[in-house]
């Protein structure tokens, strides 16, 4: 993150634009619209500008700029044409420690302009570092889109009863349920729905009321995709912002982890092969132990948590301790990973059935039903088989496979760290060890492996 991100209160405050033309016009709006006291510098004004600055409680000066018109400034934007005037401003205000913004010039600015989405009071700000105002401005306008102008109604509703409900609801956890629980109801509802009188009398009854906001705890179990964040569905963000604390493992990758809500504890109960950050039964344990406190519990599990993740385990122990639970199913490392390669796990002319196998059994043994898997029409994918690969090809050859079957081994798909590396069952042990390839891993067996060469479309590196 090359810019911390902050929001400026600017009302009645001195900023000043060095500039007289149409950028400087809207530069100056935005300060105008922030409540600043305008004053405009240039040998040229427009008159639209002339008159901003005299509007805010400003001035504009048709003259050239100098080094104290910067005296007891809080913000200073310049966006004249002259690089050698946008220099000396932007030099005498770092000078000054006073916050400039050069207008498309990031290297002369210690702070940018975000694009804004104005849903006072409400503000979401988008910002590139400068870097790509291109994507930015495509970023806001799909914002625009998604994000009602009720909204700022409804952030106006917060404001108005911001202390009522902090006087009824002192603890900051039972404050935080109830808003969740007005927001994402009806009440919410009524105001995108233009009737705040409505909403009004429905919040002020539900303050009024004795009963507090239910703090019973519940656990959702999300898969996490594969990697790609962009793979997560909706309802795997919705329950991702509302947990009070977050139980993730190694496999779930950071950017998803980021994706939380921001004040949520956050646990990390990896495993990797024979070492468990936290056992399993721990793991299911404090499951039940942070619901009981009435907490909101996020389980996150890379892949889907009902294939080979485990979930099944943990939500017995939660229902034989009647803890209410959600489970969001995510994309599997199968589909998710062959995606990515390029490699479809079925084609009519290659495969007409997939079979997913884990590539170690729960006593460490690979003791697989190794003849249900050398079928010549199937797909056979290994989930955690990287340490086993040798064994692996080894017994599929001596079960029947030939040889020159195709396969692929997937190192951290659907990622910008993806890689593939395909040969047969013959080579593809040595192909690997001189690869470094590394976990996570997945293992495809079958001929559509030789479809990649063909349908590759996944670059991450390009």
């Amino acid at each position: 993150m090359d810019y911390l991100p902050l929001f400026t209160h600017l009302v009645d405050r001195r900023c000043v634009v060095v500039g007289g033309g149409a950028i400087a016009l809207r530069k100056a709006g935005l300060l105008q619209r922030a409540g600043a006291k305008v004053f405009v510098i240039a040998p040229q004004i427009m008159p639209e500008l002339q008159t901003l600055a005299e509007q805010s409680g400003g001035s504009a000066l048709l003259r050239g700029y100098k080094a104290d018109d910067l005296d007891a400034t809080a913000l200073v934007i310049a966006a004249t044409d002259d690089n050698d005037v946008n220099t000396q401003v932007s030099r005498d205000a770092q000078a000054r420690h006073i916050p400039v913004n050069v207008v498309d010039d990031p290297a002369l600015c210690s702070v940018i302009l975000p694009s804004i989405i104005d849903r006072s009071p409400l503000i979401i700000a988008v910002g590139s570092g400068g870097q790509s105002p291109v994507l930015v401005r495509q970023l806001r306008a799909k914002l625009e889109s998604t994000i009602p102008a009720a909204y700022g109604r409804l952030a106006e509703l917060v404001v108005r009863f911001r202390g009522p409900v902090a006087q009824r609801f002192p603890d900051i956890d039972e404050r935080r349920r109830f808003w969740e629980e007005i927001l994402e109801g009806p009440i919410g509802e009524f105001v995108l729905a233009g009737r705040e009188d409505v909403a009004e009398a429905e919040l002020l009854q539900r303050i009024a009321e004795t009963t507090p906001v239910s703090s019973g705890g519940e656990v959702y179990l999300v898969g996490a995709g594969p990697g790609d964040p962009d793979l997560l569905t909706f309802k795997a963000l919705r329950l991702m912002q509302k947990a009070d604390v977050v139980l993730y493992d190694r496999l779930v990758a950071t950017e998803i982890v980021d994706l939380t809500r921001r004040d949520a504890e956050k646990i990390y109960v990896g495993k990797a092969r024979s070492q468990h950050a936290v056992p399993q039964g721990d793991i299911n344990q404090l499951l039940v132990d942070l619901a009981q406190q009435g907490k909101k519990v996020l389980r996150l599990k890379g892949g889907d948590p009902f294939i080979f993740g485990r979930g099944g385990e943990e939500i017995e122990k939660l229902a034989a301790h009647n803890i209410p639970f959600q489970v969001v199913p995510g994309i599997t490392a199968a589909s998710g990973c062959a995606a990515y390669a390029g490699i479809p796990l079925t084609h009519r002319d290659y495969a007409q059935s997939v079979r997913f196998v884990t590539g170690h059994l729960k006593d460490g043994t690979m003791d697989l039903p190794w003849s249900e898997l050398v079928h010549p029409n199937q797909t056979t994918v290994f989930y955690m088989g990287l340490v086993g690969l040798a064994e692996i090809c080894a017994q599929l050859i001596a079960f029947g496979r030939g040889a020159t079957t195709p396969i692929a081994i997937v190192q951290q798909g659907t990622t910008r760290h993806q890689r593939v590396v395909t040969g047969t069952l013959a080579t593809m042990p040595d192909l690997v060890a001189n690869a470094g390839i590394k976990a996570p891993t997945l293992i495809i067996v079958g001929e559509v492996v030789q479809l990649r060469e063909k349908l590759n479309w996944f670059e991450p590196n390009a």
